[in-house]
């Protein structure tokens, strides 16, 4: 069988498709990520813009207070070095730092400077130093925002567009908390309030995010052809060579049945098939092996009759040889007999091959069972008188009555009685018995001979097989071979079954179990 090819395959199939399904769940997973992760600093109160501008201000209260003249460039860039957030601080006496990380918009350092200087346009008179709320108010004369406990969250801050040549609303929104150290402002921190922008969360996470996705692809990949498709495609092949296994002649081939699944009802669905052609194949060659037997069979019989007639009449023709006239008689007898035994075997092997093959008329009658063993008696009785042989006949109450062909089933029971009559010695015994049993009539034929040795038991009825080189007494010549073939094939004709064996006397006895006639 040519292999197919790879993109044709089912287990290809699915695991591509298993693959792509995996890898677009991934993508959709990993923008998602992004999406969440470049917003998160609007979603989660901890990294929100105003808690961070409000951090870097509360550590700026306390280092100004203590170290005025720090070099707070170094000592922010290097404290707050987060990639997703900018920041601007500036000083009242001119220092300006601005995050290294993240390069802040250009407008917040101007908007940081006028809401520290009070310059803001319109609203500069809000401002931090321009009353209106003091030390604790916001540049828009807000108080600063309270938590749910009614504490201040911190030093003011408020929320605006830097850029004081805007009028305070021109430039990017920004988070704005001023600096107070002993309540007076010396300092405004600026944090955008804008999340940070797609391509920079990108440019620090596509790496490490393409190489999770990628890992989790392999993994998924490699886990889903182990526990799925590698035992499926297993199986599978193992169906495919069970298959060609019975395409080559091995009808006993069997495919795994192990598993639940379609494979798996698929190979108990083949195997069933392949013992099915198995049976038949069996059959077949028994078949075959019989006729052969059978032909072999029939030209050994036919052999020894042919032999003999070919070798007398050849004598007779002879024009040199003076036969008197008594042997020449004696030779045609023998001729004649030679003959009659081939009629008999030529009848006796039409008559079992229509029997097997279920032609021939049939009548199903009810058949008197002590009629039947008269019948047989008469029939013996020059050979039972010649060698003193008691014929015993015993029929119990309720087994007088059987279902079945009447010639039938009289054939088969003088074929019995005959091969008694010729194992049974003289002035020995015969019994003709039926008794009634829950499965039927029972009819037994048993005569006081040797008996059959029990070797012979299982090939008894088969054509053509004899045991009489194993008896002794024997005074009639031996049949063909075929009588007690043609009873087992019409006791079976009846629904009936046939058993050989030896009675308690040692002596043959056979057991035929025919269906009983209901009252």
């Amino acid at each position: 069988m040519p292999e197919i090819a790879w993109y044709r395959s089912l287990y290809w199939r699915i695991a591509l498709g298993f693959v792509a399904l995996l890898a677009t769940l991934l993508a959709v997973q990993g923008v998602v990520f992004l999406w969440i992760t470049g917003r998160a600093s609007d979603l989660l109160p901890g990294r929100s813009p105003a808690e961070y501008a409000q951090t870097i201000a509360d550590d700026l209260v306390v280092v100004l207070r203590d170290q005025p003249m720090i070099d707070l460039d170094s000592y922010l860039n290097a404290k707050y070095t987060t990639k997703y957030r900018a920041f601007v601080v500036v000083t009242r006496d001119g220092r300006r730092v601005t995050s290294r990380a993240v390069m802040p918009p250009p407008d917040l350092e101007r908007g940081a400077m006028g809401r520290l200087t009070g310059d803001m346009g319109p609203r500069s008179g809000r401002g931090p130093r321009g009353g209106g709320g003091g030390a604790n108010a916001n540049p828009d004369g807000m108080p600063p925002p309270q938590r749910q406990d009614g504490s201040r969250l911190g030093p003011p801050f408020d929320r605006g567009r830097g850029g004081p040549g805007r009028g305070g609303r021109g430039g990017p929104p920004a988070i704005f908390v001023p600096v107070l150290v002993d309540g007076e402002s010396v300092a405004m921190v600026a944090v955008p309030s804008e999340a940070p922008p797609l391509s920079l969360v990108m440019r620090d996470l596509g790496f490490t995010l393409g190489a999770v996705a990628i890992g989790l692809l392999v993994a998924g990949v490699s886990i889903g052809a182990l526990l799925i498709f590698r035992p499926t495609h297993r199986r599978l092949r193992s169906l495919q060579q069970a298959v060609q296994a019975i395409g080559a002649g091995h009808a006993n081939a069997r495919a795994p049945e192990s598993g639940g699944d379609e494979v798996a009802l698929l190979a108990r669905s083949f195997n069933e098939m392949a013992g099915g052609i198995e049976q038949r194949s069996q059959a077949l060659l028994q078949a075959d092996e019989s006729r052969r037997q059978l032909l072999a069979d029939v030209s050994h019989e036919l052999m020894t009759p042919l032999a003999a007639i070919r070798g007398y009449t050849e004598t007779m023709a002879m024009t040199d040889l003076n036969l008197d006239e008594g042997t020449r008689q004696r030779y045609l007898g023998i001729v004649t007999d030679e003959t009659e035994r081939m009629e008999h075997i030529i009848g006796d092997l039409l008559d079992l091959a229509r029997l097997e093959g279920g032609g021939g008329t049939w009548k199903q009658e009810a058949v008197s069972v002590p009629a039947l063993f008269e019948r047989v008696q008469h029939r013996h009785d020059p050979a039972l008188q010649n060698k003193n042989i008691t014929l015993d006949r015993r029929v119990a109450p309720g087994a007088d009555r059987v279902s079945g062909d009447v010639k039938r089933l009289e054939q088969a029971i003088q074929n019995l009685a005959t091969n008694a009559v010729r194992h049974t010695p003289d002035g020995g015994r015969i019994s003709l018995a039926a008794e009634p049993t829950p499965e039927g009539v029972r009819i037994s034929v048993e005569d006081s001979g040797p008996g059959i040795p029990v070797e012979h038991l299982p090939r008894i009825f088969d054509r053509f097989y004899k045991v009489d080189v194993s008896r002794t007494g024997t005074a009639l010549p031996s049949g063909s071979g075929l009588g007690l073939s043609i009873v087992q094939a019409i006791v079976r004709r009846h629904g009936g079954s046939i058993r050989a064996g030896n009675g308690a006397a040692g002596g043959a006895r056979f057991d035929i179990l025919l269906p009983q006639i209901n009252n």
